[in-house]
């Protein structure tokens, strides 16, 4: 057997290990060994990567301290659109590449968000409670105060490719959609059907607030308290993108103080949630667990895309999405068109 060319790893807590296959067939076609890393602390990355020329990594912290001791390191290619958990300025300082997927799960995120807007205005999950629990009557006369999306308001946070695909969706329902995003030209957003405005406006006048933006330092916390008492008390709430945009402990406080009539939530703060969070409590708040983008075809794109990316690190060509596009390589890439 020859002698691997490329040691990838994939660093991951066991938890986050996603299964593997598709990535592993993309590297071999470079010689590429790929080995599978459980790591708990920053120490016991540093330690089982030293000879790692990349990482694939779901959720475990690169942190500076961890990109200063592997020296070795090209890239990071991260499973899925945000990086978060990616010092990106430590990257960038080390001549790391970092590296995302995109278009990863832009159907599957978008309709996500539809089902929660279109389950939380037609009391979908209330409806079927009572059904199943004989109150047929009072379950059928409840429906009667039930919020019908068409010619109402669709507020979104964060204009990206998720956020537009979610607003073009929306449209078929009726909705009319507003968008914050300060960083979206005003001539793509029309393209999608929606009006730019500051993000005040946007909570002041939506039915639905649907958060799509990226968590950093800019966008942790973005929504509290004051957002919150910006909003309709007939309005609901919807994240799928990252826990931490919200201010949980505001949004509980919402929902318990009825600032606003509901939220449908993919997301939370801490993940997996605390099973004495309030937020399992409430019977106005629909939750699933971190999961919209899952579906068998959106994993097996993913995972085919990240082995793609590293290779081409690997065999000395620029990789298709740069987050640190700055960045000065340790080793010299291609630009292809």
């Amino acid at each position: 057997m020859t002698e691997k060319q490329f040691k990838v790893m994939r660093v991951e807590k066991e938890e986050d290990m996603v299964p593997r296959a598709e990535e592993v067939a993309e590297l071999a076609k470079i010689n590429a060994e790929v080995v599978d890393v459980v790591c708990n602390t920053e120490d016991e990355i540093i330690a089982a990567a030293q000879d790692a020329d990349a990482i694939l990594v779901v959720f475990a912290p690169m942190t500076r301290h961890v990109l200063e001791s592997l020296p070795k390191l090209k890239a990071i290619v991260r499973y899925g659109i945000g990086y978060d958990t990616v010092d990106v300025d430590a990257a960038t300082d080390n001549g790391v590449l970092l590296v995302n997927i995109p278009d990863f799960c832009l159907e599957e995120v978008s309709n996500h968000a539809i089902v929660l807007l279109l389950a939380l205005s037609g009391k979908l999950f209330s409806l079927n409670e009572g059904v199943k629990q004989g109150r047929w009557l009072e379950t059928q006369r409840s429906r009667a105060t039930a919020m019908a999306p068409y010619e109402q308001t669709l507020g979104l946070v964060g204009c990206g490719k998720i956020g537009r695909m979610t607003a073009r969706k929306a449209q078929c329902f009726g909705l009319k959609i507003l968008g914050y995003d300060p960083y979206l030209a005003k001539s793509l957003a029309e393209e999608s059907g929606i009006t730019l405005v500051s993000l005040p406006e946007l909570l002041k006048e939506s039915d639905y607030v649907s958060v799509h933006t990226l968590l950093n330092q800019e966008t942790r916390h973005l929504i509290g308290e004051k957002e919150f008492r910006q909003m309709k008390p007939t309005a609901f709430f919807i994240n799928t993108a990252r826990g931490a945009v919200v201010d949980e402990p505001a949004l509980i406080k919402a929902l318990r103080e009825k600032w606003i009539a509901g939220a449908g939530l993919d997301v939370f703060e801490q993940e997996p949630i605390d099973p004495d969070n309030p937020l399992l409590k409430m019977d106005n708040v629909l939750a699933s667990p971190h999961c919209c983008s899952h579906t068998a075809a959106s994993l097996k794109l993913l995972k085919t895309c990240v082995g793609q990316e590293a290779a081409r690190v690997l065999t000395g060509r620029w990789p298709k999405n740069v987050v640190n596009k700055t960045v000065k390589p340790k080793v010299n890439l291609v630009r292809e068109d």
